[in-house]
């Protein structure tokens, strides 16, 4: 979402109602990612209030005042992965969605299963590569940037999670029409 600059500016130098007034405009953003990642209303509101917390903390350390949602939702993303990890599970990831983003054109329930049992057999950097680029429709550059990895390393990991899933899928459905 882009952001007026200078309420952006008037945040990072301390002005309380103008970070109020941002994350507001974030607000559904917010939720709906959180929702995505832990998997439950309660955790999800946890993550955003502590997401926000540490914003305000550390508004006055944004360089960048035009990059404010990616800086907020990688402050998100951070605070739903330890709450993931406090409760030692692995981020869940919407099969549906990602299953009419990687194949439209083939029939959704009996994909689904598919496309779920593949994507439990990649790694989970794979994983989460697949789900923030085709899910969360974030860019390559945002994607290093959230995950903390060079550009190359998730160009890499993108490129090798596609050849995986597609030659898990193709040997699900192998499997499938050798059964039926």
């Amino acid at each position: 979402m882009k952001h007026d600059i200078q309420t952006v500016r008037r945040a990072i130098n301390g002005d309380a109602e103008a970070f109020e007034e941002l994350l507001f405009k974030e607000e559904k953003m917010l939720y709906y990612k959180a929702l995505s990642y832990v998997g439950n209303k309660e955790d999800a509101l946890d993550a955003i209030q502590e997401t926000a917390c540490n914003a305000f903390l550390a508004i006055g350390k944004l360089r960048n005042p035009e990059y404010f949602s990616t800086w907020l939702f990688r402050i998100l993303i951070r605070e739903c992965y330890r709450l993931l990890k406090a409760r030692d599970q692995m981020m869940p990831y919407e099969e549906s969605e990602l299953l009419k983003r990687l194949d439209r054109k083939q029939d959704e329930e009996t994909d689904s299963f598919h496309l779920s049992e593949a994507l439990s057999r990649l790694n989970s950097s794979y994983q989460i590569c697949l789900i923030l680029f085709y899910y969360h429709d974030l860019s390559v550059k945002d994607i290093a940037e959230v995950t903390d990895k060079p550009v190359s390393t998730v160009k890499t990991n993108l490129r090798r999670a596609r050849k995986k899933l597609k030659s898990e899928l193709e040997r699900s459905y192998q499997l499938n029409e050798k059964v039926t």
